[in-house]
């Protein structure tokens, strides 16, 4: 078994989700059933690491002097070891997630605290005694951010700790451009995105085709696929097809993603090979959509 710890660098955000059964009526009210709840990709992903077997889960993250007391409190209560720096100037971030029918979302985002990390929240001995470090994407689309994770990329490289990067939002990467997005994670061990973020990046339709060409600027890729799995790829061609457990009634499938990345990474840290970490991902990620929000409900009985 490995040894050593996850640090996640990414976000922290207040999840508003909204669940509405039917279509919304634009100019007037809809039936919805709301949640406040605490979420953000890179806190997400560490909360399912620690769901998901992993002792030793960290988030470096900026969250608002409003409500970083409540999120800290959240993180510990999941098992994390919550690194926040107080931005007294920005409120943390806030997702609005609205939830269809059939438990797809679509969010609205104001990034607030979020992209505002900064390199001097960085300390090179926050890699002390890890195993993997883990990249939120959204950092990535802004200058102050993207300095800071930058550094950690490198600090990683450095002293041989392997580096995984969730691209995060197809919408955002469209606007930085997938040629700028793929030259900063060049050479990373392992890349997560989903189908729609690989088409994006590759502007080849079909995610098989897609992840086996990531896979040329990363170690690995792991492209999900929802409900179908994942694909997995490396050297330049797909390695491994991983399905997905069944879910009879999904809820919700905000923070899926993160769940599958949780539970993958924990995994590789437990020493799993790829295919055993991608179904061990895909089981937390089935756990996910059956929950409301991005982060682990009560354990199932």
């Amino acid at each position: 078994m490995t040894e050593g710890g996850l640090l996640v660098v990414g976000d922290v955000v207040t999840d508003v989700v909204v669940r509405h059964g039917s279509a919304v009526v634009h100019g007037t009210d809809t039936p919805a059933r709301i949640s406040t709840l605490p979420g953000g990709a890179g806190a997400n992903v560490a909360c399912w690491a620690v769901r998901s077997g992993c002792r030793d889960a960290r988030l470096l993250a900026r969250a608002g002097a409003d409500s970083e007391a409540w999120h800290r409190s959240a993180l510990e209560r999941a098992g994390v070891r919550p690194l926040l720096s107080v931005d007294e100037e920005a409120p943390t971030g806030t997702v609005v997630a609205l939830v269809d029918s059939s438990a797809e979302r679509t969010f609205l985002t104001d990034s607030g605290a979020v992209l505002r990390l900064s390199p001097d929240d960085w300390s090179a001995s926050l890699l002390d005694g890890v195993a993997r470090l883990h990249l939120s994407g959204y950092l990535l689309f802004a200058a102050t951010s993207r300095a800071t994770a930058q550094l950690a990329l490198r600090e990683a490289r450095r002293r041989g700790i392997p580096v995984s990067v969730d691209p995060a939002s197809a919408g955002f990467l469209a606007v930085l451009g997938a040629g700028a997005f793929l030259d900063l994670v060049e050479g990373v061990d392992l890349l997560l995105p989903n189908a729609d973020e690989a088409r994006e990046l590759t502007g080849l339709p079909d995610p098989a085709d897609a992840a086996a060409k990531l896979s040329r600027h990363a170690g690995r890729v792991a492209v999900t696929l929802g409900d179908r799995g994942v694909l997995l790829a490396a050297g330049g061609m797909v390695t491994a097809r991983v399905p997905a457990p069944a879910v009879p009634d999904p809820i919700d499938s905000t923070g899926a993603g993160d769940a599958f990345t949780g539970g993958f990474l924990a995994a590789l840290i437990a020493g799993a090979d790829g295919a055993a970490a991608a179904a061990a991902g895909c089981r937390a990620g089935a756990e996910a959509v059956a929950t409301v929000g991005g982060r682990p409900g009560p354990r199932p009985a």
